[in-house]
């Protein structure tokens, strides 16, 4: 049996991908006269693809890949006025509100009372930590981690950090990318909670022989019943 249960941030606590589409689609408006959406689309991911190595994950990545994607797109004519509307998303992002998933609160307050929470994300540092204190959750969290890139490697290292074992842990997330499937490579048991939507770099198909270790549900909710049935490891 577990002793600590770790969360992913974003779309697992708080929602946060819907508020990067809004943005997408407000920047591909922006260049409608200069390229057709999917065009716009498929190089501002190919853009903050080729990124990640250099700015890694969250609001100022993305608004510099979008600047260098209107750059690209216009051959250069993108007026200093529309590279101002893009920083202007860029402030819009950071200074948006947090909105709970539902019920998040009240699972997090009833497990924090029977095991040691652990937050683990990914992003810029500044980003995360600001979110997580207008969350008004940060107060759940034992332990706090934000980490550049989920990986078995980040993974194990943490874990050897804090003195966990891989088999006292369950990682709750919502991508089987980087909160799921990196953890049952170490030997940690997972939770899977979809998101209704997911940022295209995060999406796998899910291996066939997927390990006891893994487990899926619905929402967030169902997660202290599932804690609680002696039918779950």
């Amino acid at each position: 049996m577990f002793d600590t249960i770790a969360f992913d941030a974003d779309d697992t606590l708080w929602h946060n991908e819907g508020l990067y589409l809004t943005i997408q689609e407000r920047f591909a408006r922006l260049l409608t006269t200069y390229q057709d959406d999917d065009v716009i689309q498929r190089q501002l991911y190919a853009t903050e693809m080729r990124n990640l190595g250099l700015f890694g994950y969250g609001i100022k990545a993305f608004t510099l890949s979008m600047i260098e994607t209107a750059i690209e797109l216009t051959g250069g004519e993108i007026c200093g006025r529309d590279i101002q509307l893009i920083i202007d998303f860029a402030k819009e992002m950071r200074g948006a509100p947090i909105q709970l998933l539902d019920q998040v609160e009240e699972v997090l307050a009833d497990l924090s009372t029977q095991y040691r929470l652990m937050l683990i994300t990914k992003g810029d540092l500044f980003d995360q930590e600001t979110k997580l204190a207008r969350s008004g959750l940060a107060d759940y969290f034992e332990i706090v981690e934000i980490v550049s890139e989920k990986s078995v490697e980040t993974y194990a290292s943490l874990l050897a950090r804090h003195g966990l074992t891989p088999q006292r842990l369950l990682m709750v997330g919502n991508s089987l990318r980087s909160d799921i499937l990196p953890l049952l490579a170490i030997g940690a048991q997972a939770v899977y909670i979809p998101y209704h939507t997911t940022w295209v770099h995060e999406v796998v198909e899910p291996p066939t022989d997927l390990p006891p270790g893994y487990h899926e549900l619905g929402r967030i909710a169902q997660l202290p019943d599932f804690l609680s049935n002696p039918s779950n490891p």
